[in-house]
């Protein structure tokens, strides 16, 4: 038996960075959230059960492996032995007892391993027998993600586990179903489990793996040559491996006459929120946040309070984190809340100040937007558009200090002032250099100290 103490309950905590200075009159609040998760051992926020999972384990867990097999993984040949490889060594990286498929994808979707609709508990005897179906895999079909998801969702759905989530691998567009279908999918999934999503080769169509990603809150990424997705999967599958706590949301409770106006994700990437939210009792709403390990995410708050005159203050929102409750069906807090203000002052220099984190992740969440929008109008031909969006990116990466965006902009322009964002287009880019530069484009670093 697990014995459990308090040191397997996972610490949640909730830091506010703003300026709560507004001038007479002044109605909009902006405020960074930075949610830190530490500790282990938990389902839900709750010390696990003993026979859940064994001493030095994790929380029980589900993971669905979804490979593409369609026609176009036999060009080169190589692309489809890299891809049962790269699986292979997923599943070698998977914890004893914890229970997997994998689903092969075409215009269908298959059952790989084990079939008949059940999920494996990885070990010894499963991960071999598991290794020795993907030999059998071989390229044919077209492809429909949509399917591959609906059965990972069928699959996970079977488990009563923690942490469900997949790992979807997709070299080609996805042709044989519409993009309703999908969305329909996505749709059906979201809230169900987490998913990432990687593109291999350069065939694939940027929007539909990051789409896949965005809305199960997992992460999308390029491996430009197949013979890097060993590592990659690996790599997936271990960060899943630590994920420790499940359907985390952040609250946010605001007075009468407050509106919110946005709820992003600003680091490690962005991502919008605002639209995901669900009611939750008077003035309320819950943004999802997916699975937590030991990380730390920051989070843009911006709410529309009531104006005032001089020496007011209000509490503009509250923030906190609950997750599920299944055993009534309602959530429960994590304890940990922190407090956005609002101050009313005729201090003109308190009052126009930004705080530094609000205008380095501002920046950061319109560097994520310039760049989508200039490869957008660099595919259509519109040179123009494109230079001053990508050389406006250009100057935001290096004001920010984000390096990583930085090298992969040098790719796309021709960088001649970085710190007035003068580039100019280069007449020929690869076509891995383009697609990596707008997977990307959401990364962000944090603020400079």
């Amino acid at each position: 038996m697990a014995n459990f103490s308090k040191s397997n309950v996972p610490q949640f905590s909730v830091d506010v960075y703003q300026n709560e200075y507004l001038p007479e009159g002044g109605r909009e609040v902006n405020a960074v959230v930075t949610v830190t998760a530490t500790g282990g051992g938990t389902i839900g926020g709750a010390v696990a059960a003993p026979h859940l999972y064994s001493p030095g384990e994790g929380p029980s867990a589900a993971v669905v492996l979804m490979v593409d097999c369609s026609g176009s993984m036999d060009y080169p040949p190589t692309k489809m032995r890299n891809a049962r490889d790269a699986t292979a060594a997923a599943i070698d990286a998977l914890r004893d007892g914890v229970e997997f498929a994998v689903v092969g994808g075409t215009h269908v979707a298959e059952e790989v391993y084990p079939g008949g609709g059940r999920l494996a508990v990885a070990g010894v005897g499963t991960r071999e027998r598991a290794k020795q179906a993907l030999r059998k895999l071989s390229a044919g079909g077209g492809t429909a993600i949509g399917t591959w998801l609906r059965l990972a969702d069928r699959l996970l759905a079977s488990a009563d586990v923690a942490i469900r989530h997949g790992i979807l691998l997709t070299d080609g567009r996805n042709e044989h179903e519409s993009p309703q279908d999908l969305k329909a999918a996505l749709d059906a999934c979201a809230g169900r489990f987490t998913c990432d999503a990687r593109g291999v080769g350069t065939d694939w169509e940027v929007k539909e793996v990051t789409a896949v990603a965005s809305a199960l809150l997992g992460t999308a990424d390029i491996v430009a040559d197949p013979a890097g997705l060993a590592a990659d999967f690996t790599r997936m599958m271990e960060t899943a491996m630590g994920k420790e706590v499940a359907d985390v949301s952040l609250r946010l409770w605001t007075p009468v006459g407050t509106t919110v106006r946005f709820v992003k994700q600003v680091a490690p990437t962005v991502e919008e929120l605002t639209g995901r939210r669900t009611e939750a009792g008077p003035r309320a709403g819950d943004y999802p946040l997916g699975s937590w390990g030991d990380e730390s995410r920051d989070y843009h708050v911006c709410v529309e309070v009531p104006s005032a005159g001089i020496g007011r203050e209000m509490l503009a929102a509250r923030v906190s984190l609950v997750i599920p409750q299944p055993s009534d069906g309602g959530v429960r807090g994590l304890g940990a809340q922190g407090l956005v203000r609002a101050v009313w002052t005729d201090d003109v220099a308190a009052s126009t100040a930004i705080n530094p984190q609000v205008a380095h992740y501002t920046g950061q969440a319109e560097l994520a937007e310039v760049i989508r929008r200039g490869l957008d109008l660099r595919k259509e031909g519109n040179i123009g558009g494109a230079t001053a969006k990508l050389g406006r990116a250009v100057q935001l990466a290096n004001a920010s200090g984000n390096a990583d965006t930085a090298k992969l902009l040098a790719k796309v322009v021709d960088v001649v002032d970085a710190a007035t964002g003068t580039v100019r287009l280069k007449t020929k880019v690869e076509e891995a250099d383009e697609m990596t530069l707008e997977t990307r484009s959401t990364k962000t670093v944090r603020v400079k100290k």
